[in-house]
């Protein structure tokens, strides 16, 4: 048992969180049980009062910790060591970056890169964190993903505060992200909204997606085509309006115009003929996202070479691409989001009322 009752004083990045996961942070000895059991008992105080584990802290408050027992040597789990990065992966890391300020870093993912670790994959972005610490204290959070094949602009927090309030942004749907791709044919219509609900498909382990009409999460992607070369294949912008796996390939590939490279969800169709590139046609040219200091992120992430030789193999110019707008508008605002939302909110009346009658049924 350690003798003295320690006090911290609550940072201006855990302004705001609540006392238990102020403690995850940095206590993660301090399980929620203890936790519990130092309210229950009065031990635990903020600014000399009785705390408990769900309070929400203010920078600059004042924790009261009482001692906390040191486990058993048999028990104690071996603190997880990261291996020291190379000085070659430092470089690398440190040259993806296209945007740095107190909050950010914008990374330029190349393809082929994951952004994070899993079943044989060694090489990720978040392994490379630690090259990018520059000033700050802290490691770097990532805040949203790519997929491996992806390759473009990726948002990367550099502290709690600013990850809280991206991942804010990300889930409200106000970040707007902007893809290109190429994909094989072309739309008979130029613009349009795909609302195709997604599912994991069975029997993948979930690597795999697929269009569930009855038990799937509602999806939507926006594409707008840039350029055609006839009709063999399109220079498209994409912007995905939610968030799911693979939402992008998934959709394109539904409409009949897989994206090329992505034979996963396109298979043969996937792919075209004349030196085009087998790789994965899709990049995130631009994110735009408010910043936690009031202004505003706005940047484009450069090419991959085998996406800019195709582009002009095929006679597009990524100079089109630039040239269209980001439109505030919503889609829950056009007539036909407003067609959609009605009928989505028909569907969901049904199965409340359904619900109901099994209810009664039961009584």
């Amino acid at each position: 048992m350690t003798d003295d009752v320690r006090q911290f004083t609550v940072a201006p990045d855990d302004d705001g969180i609540r006392l238990d996961r102020w403690f995850k942070r940095h206590m993660p000895d301090a399980s929620f049980n203890i936790v519990s059991r130092w309210a229950r008992t009065g031990q635990l105080r903020v600014d000399g009062k009785r705390a408990t584990p769900g309070d929400r802290i203010e920078a600059g408050q004042i924790i009261r910790v009482p001692p906390l027992e040191a486990p058993a040597p048999e028990k104690a789990k071996p603190k997880r060591e990261r291996t020291p990065l190379s000085d070659d992966e430092i470089d690398f890391a440190q040259s993806l970056v296209i945007h740095k300020d107190n909050a950010a870093l914008v990374l330029n993912k190349p393809p082929g890169l994951a952004t994070q670790g899993g079943t044989k994959t060694d090489r990720h972005v978040d392994g490379l964190l630690d090259a990018l610490e520059y000033e700050s204290e802290g490691r770097p959070k990532l805040v949203h993903r790519l997929d491996k094949d992806t390759s473009g602009a990726l948002l990367v927090a550099r502290n709690a505060r600013a990850a809280a309030f991206f991942s804010k942004s990300f889930s409200s749907r106000t970040a707007r992200k902007v893809y290109w791709a190429i994909i094989a044919g072309v739309p008979s219509i130029e613009e349009g909204l795909i609302d195709l609900p997604l599912a994991k498909q069975p029997g993948t382990g979930g690597e795999k997606m697929y269009v569930d009409e009855k038990e799937g999460q509602p999806s939507r992607s926006r594409y707008r085509v840039i350029e055609r070369a006839g009709n063999r294949a399109a220079f498209v912008e994409l912007q995905p309006l939610t968030g799911r796996t693979h939402q992008l390939r998934v959709h394109m590939a539904a409409i009949g115009h897989p994206i090329v490279g992505d034979g996963k969800y396109g298979g043969p169709e996937a792919f075209l003929t004349g030196g085009i590139s087998r790789k994965m046609h899709l990049h995130a040219r631009r994110i735009r996202i408010d910043h936690p200091d009031g202004e505003r992120i706005d940047v484009r992430a450069e090419l991959p070479t085998h996406f800019a030789e195709s582009l002009a193999h095929l006679g597009f110019d990524p100079v089109d691409g630039d040239a269209l707008p980001i439109e505030d508008v919503k889609f829950s605002e056009t007539p036909e989001g407003k067609r959609r939302a009605a009928a989505h909110a028909a569907k969901d009346r049904r199965k409340e009322r359904k619900g109901e009658r099994r209810g009664r049924g039961r009584n």
